[in-house]
């Protein structure tokens, strides 16, 4: 699954792209890559066709890019494969394409945006925007909370979040209601960084330690961005189709048996919730209490 640094890269990619441009042209290629807009291809594309792009914005998972009129985005999930593509208007179609988009740029011309899902677990949408706070998000995005490289992020009541819950601390990191945009792997590499173990309750780590997770979190997702995200196959990739390289720096995720970054002890994986946790057996001691 995608993660906050791959959506951020694609995000970031297609903003100079799109903003300002005007729909031309949209053709549904495969109706499961609407299943999160229910009225069906008729509608979304007499939604989109002739509406200009405002903005592109992202938050956890999601991406939108906001329509003139300031009631309606263009909401996209990547699901587990979902890619959105910039390619030339006449480019031949993608394997796995499921949507296509035309538009027109006052700077850069005619462009095709593609979204291919090999998986079909990704969705486009058109939906309202509604009230969050300060912001206007999809209604489909009101239920996410913000990520931590979001500058409105709300240090001190994640902190009392995570200590109000008996649950592990990686499910809380995994809890979109939460924080948003950490997934298994960053959450395995930020809590190596931290020296937590992925089983301790929420309600045991002081708030000290709390704020230093929050901080590796954010070093970690930081690093990730830099690096263009993590891809360990074809299906992560920019609007231009390129992997990122963080997966050369992974210190614990997917290194089962190799020895520890830090103290060359070997890495541990175990079962979590239908996938893996990974974890130094010695930096990451489980205990009662963490300071």
């Amino acid at each position: 699954m995608p993660e906050l640094p791959e959506v951020e890269v694609v995000r970031a990619g297609l903003a100079p792209a799109v903003i300002g441009a005007t729909i031309t042209s949209v053709a549904v290629l495969d109706e499961r890559a609407l299943t999160r807009h229910p009225a069906g291809a008729a509608d979304f594309a007499g939604l989109l066709e002739g509406a200009a792009i405002v903005g592109a914005s992202r938050r956890g998972k999601f991406l939108w890019m906001p329509l003139a009129g300031g009631d309606r985005a263009l909401t996209a999930h990547l699901g587990m494969s979902g890619q959105m593509l910039l390619r030339a208007p006449d480019a031949v179609a993608e394997r796995h394409e499921r949507i296509r988009l035309g538009i027109q740029h006052p700077q850069h011309g005619d462009l095709a945006v593609v979204f291919a899902d090999q998986r079909t677990f990704g969705s486009l949408a058109v939906d309202a925007l509604v009230a969050d706070r300060d912001d206007l998000v999809p209604s489909q995005v009101r239920h996410i909370a913000r990520d931590p490289l979001d500058a409105m992020f709300d240090d001190a009541a994640f902190v009392t979040a995570v200590r109000r819950r008996s649950s592990a601390i990686k499910r809380i990191l995994l809890d979109q209601t939460v924080v948003s945009g950490i997934g298994n792997i960053y959450a395995d590499e930020s809590l190596w960084a931290a020296r937590i173990h992925p089983e301790t309750e929420g309600r045991v780590l002081s708030a000290q330690a709390v704020r230093r997770l929050l901080g590796e979190v954010r070093l970690v997702l930081e690093k990730a961005l830099a690096e263009g995200g993590t891809s360990f196959d074809a299906q992560y990739v920019n609007v231009n189709g390129q992997a990122g390289y963080f997966a050369r720096r992974l210190c614990v995720y997917g290194r089962a048996g190799q020895p520890c970054p830090r103290c060359e002890t070997p890495i541990r994986r175990v079962a979590f919730m239908n996938r893996s946790s990974h974890f130094c057996p010695r930096c990451q001691r489980r205990r009662k209490y963490s300071l």
